[in-house]
């Protein structure tokens, strides 16, 4: 075993346990605050001369559900914060010379607009409201701008999903030793807090879908978490299948729809694609039925229901969306109510209580851009969908396949579950970033953890 299969062995086992640690909310809250110090530190120290940033960064978005499960952090956003002092850090304190895309700062510029028009009742938090509501998309923008055009080898790249899937890990052996025994769990036709951890499934499955996305990549590129294929492809499974039984549809579909564009490209990149196109799906298809099929034996068929848009007694329910259609409807009314600025940042919410008696935060951002935002809403949202679909017609297959599965993570996660978390945020960062690779041989993947 080399030295550096050695050292992926090494954090691999240790954030299984770091999982069961947890369990105890002083340790994680001392671990999340070190993470935070000791990243600010490395940063700092190293000009972040080999991308230290991203790796950091990537690290703390992937532990950040975690820690609200476990009630391991000082206070609730302190990843989202952590992840945008990341950036920011490495860009001011880096030598290297980068593009500054005028069209992500001026899509900043375009968000603060907003708070001059918020109008939330009196006894509200107006600072609350508006940090709620902008850090996710605020962390985007700076991620944009921190990735726009950087050169990154897919080297760095499959280090950086690396590092962000050390704790996800973490996750699993957390939800192994947290949750009851699978079939002591009553599944009916909606999401399952029981087998979530007791927390959000919504954010739950989507970092488990994360992790799919992550074991898949490293399966194609021959890299280990656990040295042994095998171990790395039992990980790959009990994933999707904590994700599964979980019962949150918009985690799971993303992930596979990321999965499948990612796969795509892989293979259309590849001189045998028929062999490939054979190989890889072959290999996905069986073994996404046989999960399937497993895990809608042990769930007493309610899986299927829950995919189907069925009720636990099998009736088909009126609303596939599980209410963010009327969500969704209630934004839009706002937005022809109030076209040109909107009802201001953070209104949303309070607009639906006062006017419908529904006290629900958004899980579209696009439409909460257009409710809150107005006309500005539109222009920010031209500005998010074109330059990274622009700029994933200039790459290469290879490069497509990562660049395109990142923009899918963003477009569905922000669709089924807004910005709540730090992840879509800094990932559609990575969808305008500029993937290069060895000239001899595209495939080629340099040895990990050498930064």
């Amino acid at each position: 075993m080399s030295n550096q299969k050695f050292k992926r062995l090494i954090l691999a086992v240790s954030h299984l346990v770091l999982g069961v640690l947890l369990f105890v909310n002083l340790i994680g809250k001392v671990y999340s605050s070190l993470v935070v110090v000791f990243g600010i530190l490395f940063i700092i120290r190293s000009k972040n001369r080999n991308n230290e940033v991203i790796y950091w960064s990537a690290y703390i978005v992937g532990l950040e559900v975690l820690l609200r499960m476990s009630g391991g952090m000082f206070f609730y956003e302190l990843p989202k914060y952590a992840t945008l002092l990341f950036l920011i850090i490495g860009l001011i304190v880096e030598k290297r010379p980068h593009h500054i895309s005028i069209s992500y700062v001026l899509y900043i510029l375009l968000l603060l607009i907003g708070i001059a028009f918020v109008n939330i009742p009196f006894n509200e938090s107006i600072r609350k409201a508006i940090a709620f509501n902008l850090s996710g998309p605020v962390l985007l923008g700076v991620s944009a701008i921190y990735f726009y055009k950087r050169k990154l080898h897919v080297s760095e790249v499959l280090n950086m999903l690396f590092y962000m899937g050390l704790p996800i890990i973490s996750m699993l052996s957390y939800l192994y030793f947290k949750t009851p025994d699978v079939k002591k769990i009553f599944f009916g036709g909606v999401s399952n807090f029981a087998a979530s951890g007791g927390y959000g499934p919504n954010q739950v499955a989507t970092l488990l879908g994360v992790g799919v996305f992550i074991f898949a990549v490293h399966i194609f590129y021959k890299q280990r978490f656990f040295y042994i294929l095998t171990a790395d492809v039992f990980i790959f499974m009990y994933l999707i299948f904590r994700g599964l039984i979980t019962f949150s549809r918009g985690g799971m579909i993303t992930a596979f729809a990321a999965v499948a564009i990612f796969t795509f490209h892989f293979v259309i990149s590849k001189k045998d694609k028929l062999k490939d196109i054979i190989k890889y799906t072959g290999m996905i298809a069986i073994s996404g039925i046989a999960l399937w099929l497993y895990t809608s034996d042990v769930t007493g068929g309610m899986l299927i229901n829950r995919y189907t848009n069925k009720n636990a007694a099998g009736k088909i329910k009126k609303d596939v969306s599980a209410g963010r259609v009327d969500l969704f409807k209630t934004e839009l009314e706002v937005f022809f109510n109030n076209p040109f600025f909107g009802i201001g940042v953070g209104g949303g919410k309070y607009y639906r209580k006062e006017k419908l008696d529904i006290e629900a935060a958004s899980h579209n951002e696009m439409s909460r851009l257009l409710g809150e935002h107005g006309m500005i809403g539109i222009i920010i949202l031209l500005i998010l969908l074109t330059i990274p679909i622009l700029h994933f017609t200039t790459q290469p297959y290879l490069a497509r396949a990562f660049i395109g599965a990142f923009f899918v993570f963003w477009f569905l996660t922000i669709n089924h579950s807004a910005m709540r978390i730090a992840f879509p945020g800094f990932i559609y960062g990575l969808s305008v970033v500029s993937i290069y690779f060895d000239s001899k041989e595209e495939q080629r993947v340099k040895e990990p953890l050498n930064s």
